[in-house]
């Protein structure tokens, strides 16, 4: 996997404005390598003190519902670990997929073409910049 690279802070900005206050401030410790993976709830706790226990745990439980975490129940335990399922560039990408796919469902072949007026009004540097992204 390689050696970890701090987030752009720009990147991380945006990934955490796509969640809540509370998974915000949680996934920025996990995306900042404040908290080594995995963690527990308690490890990320001591990190949040003024958070209650209970609630960091349903904050990472929410996490783990929405794909954001992954979480995987320690052997002979009742405590779990965690960890995260993208890195801040990967999050950014699976949300906007995930809300496109949404828009289409939503609102079929209008979303589709409204993408294509918008992709069509750009210049032709951005577009292809756009096709790059799209292939990764």
């Amino acid at each position: 996997m390689g050696s970890y690279q701090p987030p752009d802070a720009k990147a991380l900005k945006n990934a955490l404005r796509l969640l809540g206050p509370l998974e915000a401030r949680i996934m920025r410790q996990v995306w900042t390598r404040a908290i080594a993976p995995p963690f527990t709830v308690r490890e990320m706790q001591r990190l949040l003190p003024e958070l209650a226990y209970t609630t960091v745990m349903t904050t990472l439980n929410r996490l783990a519902e929405k794909g954001v975490l992954d979480v995987k129940p320690i052997a002979g335990q009742r405590a779990h670990v965690y960890t995260s399922t993208h890195d801040v560039d990967g999050f950014i990408q699976w949300s906007s997929r995930r809300d496109a796919d949404e828009m289409i469902e939503r609102y079929g072949e209008l979303a589709l073409a409204e993408f294509a007026d918008r992709l069509g009004r750009l210049p032709a540097h951005d577009r292809e910049r756009l096709r790059k992204l799209a292939r990764r």
